[in-house]
């Protein structure tokens, strides 16, 4: 049994504001992430090697905020930030504050799997991509003409916008992308990508470069990736907290990822994916809608992006 699990970022609070061509490209996008990482795990693959795959076809698109679609910080720089960790080991590679990284989920696994550390951040972090001959390109290959109008117009709003809206819509919307699985081994394993909040201030680190509050992955407990208001799910721990509902608290999956999402974040604050080992899967999110995607052994992919959905 396997199964593969995707996000690409909460909030959406109306199909009017998203618009009708950016969803039909995001939907395209969800089914190719998610045969991207079937191709793999249908074969034997690793968790592994399934959730970097899947998450760099959606960093790969201009749609969602993470590579290619990132969004533009205060000084008009996309900062990329993220993360990823296996279950079987607890191991894990993130970094923050890249900027020429094709795709900084690949680089978060050379961290893990060639340096003694956790986390790298900007320039070191590139040094090292390209040390290991990871994709490398200019700032402006990121650049796209929809994030550049975006800042334009949180800059003369003076608001932070939290991804795929509007300045007047900018509390409906938090833009991340993500993916767990589970592999025919009976592993997880996690990983989670974005490009932070448009209009923020340079320095700006959220939840998806942080284990524990956007990534987190464990055998025995579950592997999640969060999307959302970044600075919530870190003073909450979200990720780390699912884990320790399932580990300490004795909660099923879907109980203890209910908890958190309805009872505990704030209304409109995001959601996350889940997997366990049991194959059990969740994506519960508190906001208009999230870009969603699941695919299981022998059966069809399902994406989906509305609430109502």
């Amino acid at each position: 049994m396997y199964i593969i699990a995707i996000h690409g970022g909460a909030g959406l609070s109306t199909p009017e504001d998203l618009g009708l061509e950016r969803e039909k490209v995001a939907r395209v996008a969800l089914h190719a992430s998610l045969q991207a990482a079937n191709e793999i795990l249908s074969v034997g693959g690793s968790a592994l090697d399934a959730v970097i795959a899947a998450v760099s076809v959606m960093e790969d698109s201009p749609v969602f905020n993470a590579g290619r679609g990132s969004v533009f910080a205060a000084d008009g720089v996309q900062y990329m930030d993220a993360s990823l960790m296996t279950g079987h080991d607890k191991k894990a590679g993130a970094l923050c504050g890249v900027t020429t990284i094709k795709n900084p989920i690949k680089a978060t696994r050379v961290i893990m799997d060639h340096t003694k550390h956790v986390m790298l951040f900007g320039e070191d972090a590139q040094r090292l991509a390209e040390e290991h001959n990871l994709d490398i390109v200019e700032p402006q290959w990121f650049h796209t003409e929809y994030r550049k109008q975006q800042l334009e117009e949180a800059k003369k709003a003076n608001v932070i916008i939290l991804d795929h809206e509007k300045a007047s819509s900018s509390n409906n919307s938090k833009g991340t992308v993500g993916a767990v699985a589970l592999d025919q081994h009976g592993n997880i394993a996690a990983a989670t990508s974005t490009g932070g909040l448009c209009n923020k201030r340079p320095g700006r680190v959220g939840d998806s470069a942080l284990i524990g509050a956007g990534t987190y992955a464990q055998n025995n407990t579950c592997a999640v990736s969060a999307t959302g208001h970044g600075e919530l799910f870190i003073r909450s721990n979200v990720a780390g907290r699912l884990s320790a509902l399932i580990e300490l608290a004795g909660m099923d999956l879907v109980t203890a990822a209910d908890q958190l999402v309805y009872d505990e974040l704030p209304e409109d604050a995001g959601g996350l994916i889940a997997v366990d080992k049991q194959g059990n899967v969740v994506l519960p999110f508190n906001t208009g809608g999230m870009f969603r995607g699941v695919l299981k052994e022998g059966q069809l992919p399902e994406v989906k992006v509305w609430r109502e959905e």
